[in-house]
């Protein structure tokens, strides 16, 4: 009878171990899609604002050794990512591409100019970066000209910041939510617990011994959580790449590393620290308030 009893309480506290760690692992792996959306949405900011074209209309009158001498001045600068340098006759064929037809034969002459595209870094790519790049190379003469979407850039920036608050506004609320919930889950593990506890501390033991095997369990449940959300969240960002293979220029391995670390880290301090509190509460209280 005796086995049976402690055959069953051991199922129990399995049971109760099992369920705790994955209800900690899907509040990990809401946390770890929030973390990659902040990731993807800075990653796809950065694409966006480096691929705005800066056109440098050539003077037709430049020699080409010139125009490559300045493209590579260009290049040396910090603010610039990449150049492309477009002679008129490529210039021709893009447009007669685009056009499905040769308007050159039908002018009689190429009347499209040199340009020199100029695609700049994500933290330059604002009016202020933009147009202190243009005072720098107005005065060149073989620039005639220098053209760009201010108003494109301007609501570029705008959207990116008022997207980012609004993400960053939804994160803070979902990490206090979800330290709440695996708060409140560690507690309900700990009461089950809570006469093992106050056994253990009738029998002499002290605080920090009884609490070193729960600190323990807690760290690992925490650590396994985090592992079963990091593999959902890993599948999900595969089976998105296959879905959608453009999503390739957003991934940075660098980044996805810091995010899974960061799980780990919130996993096993959360857990910790909450069942730390939950025994101490136990080990406060009387005997006869266990059964309230």
């Amino acid at each position: 009878m005796e086995e049976f009893e402690v055959s069953d309480a051991s199922k129990k506290t399995k049971t109760i171990y099992i369920s705790t760690i994955f209800s900690i692992a899907l509040v990990l792996l809401m946390l770890g899609a929030l973390g990659l959306i902040l990731v993807h949405a800075k990653n796809l900011s950065n694409y966006v604002k480096e691929n705005i074209v800066l056109n440098i209309i050539v003077d037709e009158g430049a020699k080409e050794a010139d125009v490559l001498q300045f493209q590579k001045e260009l290049n040396a600068n910090p603010a610039v990512k990449q150049t492309q340098y477009v002679n008129k006759e490529l210039a021709a064929r893009n447009l007669t591409q685009d056009l499905g037809e040769d308007f050159v034969n039908f002018l009689g002459y190429n009347p499209l100019l040199s340009t020199v595209d100029v695609y700049m870094k994500a933290e330059y790519a604002n009016t202020q970066g933009i147009e202190k790049l243009k005072k720098n190379i107005a005065n060149n003469p073989i620039v005639k000209e220098v053209i760009y979407q201010s108003s494109l850039i301007d609501m570029v920036n705008k959207n990116v910041n008022a997207i980012g608050l609004v993400i960053l506004g939804f994160a803070v609320i979902l990490l206090v939510i979800a330290v709440a919930l695996i708060n409140n889950t560690i507690r309900l593990a700990i009461y089950s617990q809570r006469f093992l506890i106050k056994s253990m501390q009738l029998v002499g033991a002290t605080k920090n011994f009884i609490r070193k095997p729960f600190m323990l369990y807690a760290s690992l449940h925490g650590l396994l959580s985090a592992f079963i959300a990091i593999i959902i969240l890993m599948a999900v960002l595969f089976y998105a790449q296959k879905e959608i293979p453009e999503i390739v220029i957003l991934r940075n391995y660098t980044e996805f590393g810091i995010v899974f670390l960061a799980l780990i880290c919130i996993g096993i301090f959360i857990t910790g620290i909450s069942t730390y509190f939950a025994v101490s509460r136990y080990l406060r209280l009387k005997i006869y308030d266990l059964y309230r």
